[in-house]
């Protein structure tokens, strides 16, 4: 287990986190691991097998501390939090533009530009430090191809159309996501996107590093009074956080799929510390997970300069940024919502 920044990262299997005065306990076989006071926090992320006290979630809720849990691979299973607080005129707001296809177009061809834009950085930037002709060949032809989608997005008005567009791009993505695998264990490879469950190390990694994302992205949509269930390029469903996942289509590639890659190009993370399933699945051990999470918020900590405000941040406030941007073009101090596009 690990506290990063205002977030407590629970991953030891057999972990109990109980209340103990104004603090939050992690117990592992009765012996106190670790006692953090529950102003220190904003959230706590639970994976695997951990357990809680029913008055150490009631401290947490009453404090609007938010408890996540999460399986062993990642997936999002429940979180706990307080009574809801915001701006329920722009909730009334953003709910009316949920039944409005020409909002709901105009919205998801924002995140679309974003996720383009910003999957063309990674494979442009993969080409540039390819050492094969082939490899290089392969990344450009596959950007190429995104700016040429990049290209049609701004004509195209249909919801359909434009969520066809992104299904497109991400196939050309994916099939050209092996050629930025250089160097690592020679055991990890990358075949294709296998999602429920996770089929082999690379997706199990990068599974992770979504969900650690979406984490991020929900609190701050909801620190700016947004309901994260209620998107535009998602379709709704009960539970899913359908507006974290439109965002994070903004930061999916040059975040999460970059690190995913440094940590398995730079021999960081091996085979060995991926294990399989009797279902089928691929997880992380605990100590590969531990890893990923340090690596992640060590990541979130490096500056640099918002592409629309124009002021340096540390990364792990973009989706902030993002979310204020949002909640500004709702009220209408915004024509537009301008994606998160890397330079």
């Amino acid at each position: 287990m690990k506290r990063h920044l205002n977030t407590l990262f629970v991953t030891t299997e057999g972990a109990y986190l109980s209340k103990d005065g104004e603090c939050l306990v992690a117990r592992i076989d009765g012996e106190t691991r670790l006692r953090v006071p529950i102003t220190y926090l904003e959230s706590v992320v639970c994976i695997g097998r951990v357990s809680c006290s029913p008055q150490a979630l009631e401290h947490c809720a009453l404090n609007g501390v938010a408890v996540t849990h999460l399986t062993d691979t990642g997936r999002f299973l429940a979180r706990l939090e307080g009574p809801v607080s915001g701006n329920v005129l722009v909730r009334r707001i953003q709910y009316r533009w949920a039944d409005d296809t020409g909002r709901t177009a105009g919205l998801a061809r924002a995140f679309i530009t974003g996720k383009l834009a910003n999957t063309r950085l990674v494979l442009r930037r993969g080409s540039r430090e390819a050492s094969g002709a082939d490899t290089r060949s392969a990344l450009t032809q596959a950007a190429d191809r995104l700016d040429h989608l990049l290209r049609r997005l701004p004509h195209e008005t249909d919801l359909d159309t434009l969520r066809g567009i992104e299904g497109e791009a991400a196939r050309l993505y994916w099939a050209a996501f092996p050629s930025l695998l250089v160097g690592g264990d020679p055991q990890i490879t990358f075949t294709g996107r296998s999602r429920r469950p996770p089929t082999d190390p690379m997706n199990a990694l990068l599974s992770f590093l979504y969900t650690l994302l979406v984490h991020d992205i929900r609190a701050a949509l909801e620190g700016q009074g947004l309901d994260p269930q209620v998107g535009y390029l998602h379709r709704d469903r009960p539970g899913r956080p359908s507006l974290a996942l439109d965002m994070m289509e903004e930061f999916r590639s040059v975040l999460a799929d970059r690190l995913a890659l440094t940590l398995i190009n730079r021999g960081q993370l091996r085979a060995h510390g991926f294990h399989r399933l009797d279902a089928g699945g691929v997880v992380m051990d605990d100590p590969t997970r531990r890893t990923v999470i340090t690596a992640w918020q060590e990541r979130k900590r490096d500056e640099r300069r918002h592409p629309f405000l124009d002021e340096l941040a540390p990364l792990g406030l973009f989706w902030h940024l993002q979310a204020l941007l949002l909640k500004r073009h709702m009220r209408g101090d915004l024509d537009g919502y301008p994606p998160c596009l890397w330079r």
